[in-house]
């Protein structure tokens, strides 16, 4: 199936022969549907809702553990370009119709971050110079200019690095944060940051401690024709695709840390608006340091002799504390307990679906019979009637343990479900082909984690996925 020339071609994207076949075969057999059991609920069913008392106690128990030596990363998937933002300005371009889209832009354009910028423009000049002349065409999200201060405007990029310094500072005065960006992409990040660090660490009385990442050519995956074969250009040569956001895990996984936070680029706003934000952000962080601290002690405890009723109290622990429902307690109790117990754990903040897209919280039926919380997406699940039914989504806001009870830290590939990957349809060149994304970061390839899930106000979740989305008042 393979020539000389292509296992040449797999050795230089650091793919082997092997994965490669097991993609192809993907391709042929598909995946398997998931056992969806049902969608999550408040309290009783999946989705803590903390009260007055317990929040409290969650925002105190972030705040000590801040005062103690561990080191918290702030993770931003920042690869993305920003061209889908203006795909509604490049059409006007191409086009000329002012579709009451691009009236709202022409009629507000002033009241942009970069509004500055576009005086003296009207209708497609200002368009044609916001998107060449000011290359926001093809810069990422993170560079562009968002949110407008006295002192001057903001980048997503920039806004992260204040809410870096409002919930994840060391004791020791360090924020650290880590951006994945795209390689034509990371010069640019490099200097924006480099140009505004003193700055905002005189304002914000810290160290910011601020490194990269690409997306490793070794997640790419290959295309397939539709019969599943090696789909290949012009030149003959296999096509390789970006793997989607599921190719992070890797880069996740090289991050030295106890605790990460892991926020999208563009879910960020004002100062005024960030009071939310930050409590939310160390509520959720101490919901995850108060069951970390729970189940680290369990874990010694399990490695002696432990009574059959010390064993269901575990497992009680286990069912109503990280909603992992077991399909029995027969059997060598306490070896899947500690199997259960030992993983990376996530909390993630779930909002009410109020009509945003997202993918949303459901308890799922694992090959073993066991059920557990997982964030899916529509792709993943057949019968569509049961994202009806969702009352939460997920708006990527999660904060993760990826250290062991003995302060090792976790090989994260090793929880990654490969069959919860998708395959979509592409073309290229005017040929359709078959492209495969792998387990997407929060989906697929953390289904193996224990997933807490803990409602947070839709105020915490304020993407911007057209231009216009800027306009709205929590962006202004």
């Amino acid at each position: 199936m393979f020539t000389n020339s292509d296992l040449e071609q797999l050795r230089s994207h650091g793919v082997s022969q092997e994965q490669a076949e097991l993609q192809l075969q993907q391709f042929r057999t598909g995946f398997p549907q998931l056992d969806i059991v049902e969608a999550c609920a408040v309290d009783n069913n999946g989705i803590l809702r903390a009260d007055e008392k317990a929040q409290a106690e969650y925002l105190q128990s972030w705040d000590a553990y801040l005062t103690e030596d561990h080191r918290v990363v702030k993770f931003v998937p920042a690869s993305g370009a920003a061209s889908r933002m203006f795909k509604n300005l490049f059409e006007y371009l191409d086009n000329g119709e002012q579709t009451p889209f691009i009236q709202t832009f022409l009629a507000h354009k002033d009241c942009f971050a970069f509004g500055d910028q576009l005086k003296g423009y009207e209708g497609q000049e200002a368009v044609r110079h916001l998107l060449y002349d000011m290359n926001y065409g093809n810069l990422p999200k993170g560079l562009l200019l968002f949110h407008s201060y006295p002192e001057g405007a903001r980048t997503p990029a920039l806004e992260h690095l204040v809410e870096g310094a409002l919930y994840a500072k060391s004791a020791s005065g360090v924020v650290d944060l880590h951006f994945t960006v795209s390689h034509d992409h990371l010069p640019l990040f490099a200097l924006h940051i480099r140009e505004h660090l003193d700055e905002y660490e005189r304002r914000y009385g810290c160290r910011f401690n601020v490194t990269f990442s690409e997306q490793k050519p070794s997640t790419d995956t290959l295309a397939a024709d539709k019969q599943g074969n090696p789909f290949r250009d012009k030149e003959g040569k296999l096509l390789f695709r970006p793997g989607g956001h599921g190719a992070l895990i890797e880069n996740l996984n090289d991050i030295d840390a106890d605790i990460v936070f892991i926020k999208n680029i563009d879910n960020v706003v004002p100062d005024r608006m960030k009071g939310d934000t930050v409590t939310y952000k160390k509520l959720i962080a101490g919901v995850l340091v108060n069951l970390q601290k729970q189940i680290f002690a369990f874990l010694k405890e399990l490695e002696g002799d432990v009574s059959a009723s010390r064993l269901n109290e575990i497992c009680d622990f286990v069912e109503t504390k990280l909603c992992y429902h077991l399909a029995n307690r027969e059997g060598d109790l306490r070896s899947r307990l500690v199997a259960i117990l030992n993983r990376p754990i996530r909390v993630c903040g779930m909002v009410r679906n109020d009509g945003e897209p997202g993918g949303g919280p459901f308890l799922v039926r694992d090959r073993q019979g066991d059920i557990q919380c997982q964030i899916l997406e529509s792709s993943q699940i057949a019968d569509k009637s049961l994202m009806q039914k969702a009352t939460h989504f997920n708006p990527v806001d999660l904060v993760c343990g990826l250290r062991d009870y003995r302060g090792e830290a976790f090989d994260l590939r090793q929880f990654v479900d490969p069959l919860t990957g998708f395959i979509s349809q592409k073309s290229k060149d005017g040929k359709e082909l078959q492209a495969l994304e792998l387990p997407g970061l929060w989906n697929g390839a953390m289904a193996h984690w224990n997933t807490v899930f803990v409602e947070v106000p839709i105020s915490t979740f304020n993407p911007v996925k057209t231009v216009n989305d800027l306009l709205r008042p929590e962006h202004q």
